[in-house]
């Protein structure tokens, strides 16, 4: 993350939902911090958009910020609507797809 990102942020009473835009058929990300112990990362998806299907060494927690997403863990759909979250077990395949567009929070926490 850039220094003057971290700055930016750092101190302030922030909305996450507002650190990124829609953009029509795509999915947006930004690094909100990035250590070596984890990151924080705010996404918003497009309405059909989505990660496909993976799994990570880490557990992660998902928090739908605005919106609708539709979680796959493991093989098993969740529904996860704004103001709710998930979290996805390290080493548990996963997939993420926007049933209309949702923004999220993603917490990674490497230990």
């Amino acid at each position: 993350m850039k220094k003057e990102n971290e700055e930016e942020l750092v101190g302030k009473a922030l909305k996450a939902k507002d650190l990124v835009g829609y953009d029509k058929g795509a999915v947006v990300s930004r690094t909100i911090l990035q250590k070596k112990t984890g990151t924080v990362t705010i996404f918003s998806f497009d309405k059909g958009q989505g990660l496909s299907e993976h799994t990570a060494p880490f557990d992660a927690m998902v928090e739908i910020l605005d919106g609708e997403a539709e979680i796959l863990i493991a093989g098993k759909p969740h529904k996860v609507k704004a103001g709710e979250f998930i979290i996805m077990p390290a080493n548990k395949p996963h997939a993420l797809k926007a049933v209309k567009k949702f923004k999220m929070a993603l917490v990674m926490i490497r230990s």
